[in-house]
């Protein structure tokens, strides 16, 4: 890339190590084999990529919560250990997890901390009344500490754009809401980039995503929506969600289509010392 992107920033990689397990009805297996247990592991890939700046999330993925909920103080750990690294807390919409919510949400103004995490992959919904409570509390904590809210998005049932979408018309006029993987598959793409973010935007909501996991059209066409717009340009950000991502490969994708633009140094410098700084 060109002069345009002088420094590069992570807008979520995660860390730690998970048990393995039986995916899918398979044998236990741990796809995600460039986790890193570590804060030192961890800091050399940071040398390695080039990469000056990262959010941190606990890794997640297998049923027992516990674990990633575990990872919290590691992610924490990292973020006043090194500069580079500011951490996001893992939290839980499920009402089986409102006493590890509850101790998660109390580190939420320790230093370093500036995201919080949530995902529906492992139960619930957002129109689940039996989740409110916890939701409420996760945002809630979110406005208090003016903390960005990650939600995972990916197609079909809870996570699915038109769900997760309910969470934006409702917390999204006070809180910074982060799409993670641009909408999710195919279907989230199309929706989002074709209408709900910029129709987001437009209303006042405060709205963000990354192309983590986008299908190849996909980054493209949304750095040409925003081109056309006008709008947009500052709620992209580059992320590799390592280890289930790939940083190259995620670097790569997002480098071709912003072309050296001003728009690159928006999603890979900018933004997220906007968000995180």
């Amino acid at each position: 890339m060109g002069s345009t992107r002088t420094a590069l920033a992570d807008g979520h990689r995660h860390l730690g190590v998970l048990p393995a397990y039986p995916f899918y009805g398979g044998p236990a297996v741990n796809p995600d084999i460039s986790a890193r247990a570590g804060i030192d592991e961890l800091i050399a890939d940071l040398d390695r990529e080039g990469t000056e700046r990262a959010l941190l999330l606990p890794n997640y993925g297998v049923p027992d919560v516990s674990k990633t909920f575990a990872l919290n103080e590691l992610v924490l750990d990292a973020a006043q250990r090194d500069d580079r690294v500011v951490a996001g807390l893992y939290v839980s919409p499920r009402a089986q997890d409102a006493d590890l919510n509850a101790a998660a949400l109390a580190l939420a103004g320790e230093h370093g901390v500036r995201a919080l995490k949530t995902t529906f992959l492992l139960g619930g919904a957002p129109d689940d009344e039996d989740c409110r409570p916890q939701l409420d509390a996760i945002f809630t904590a979110a406005r208090e500490h003016d903390l960005t809210v990650h939600v995972h998005t990916s197609p079909g049932a809870a996570s699915d754009i038109d769900q997760i979408g309910t969470l934006v018309d409702r917390y999204a006029d006070a809180v910074r809401i982060h799409l993670v993987h641009l909408g999710g598959g195919m279907s989230g793409h199309i929706k989002l980039i074709g209408s709900k973010f910029f129709d987001w935007i437009a209303a006042g909501k405060r709205v963000y995503t990354d192309t983590s996991w986008a299908i190849g059209f996909a980054p493209r066409w949304l750095a040409a929506e925003i081109d056309r717009r006008g709008v947009g340009a500052d709620r992209v950000l580059f992320a590799s969600d390592e280890p289930w991502g790939d940083h190259a490969g995620e670097l790569a994708r997002l480098i071709a289509a912003t072309d050296d633009s001003e728009l690159a140094r928006c999603v890979f410098t900018d933004n997220f010392a906007a968000l995180y700084d």
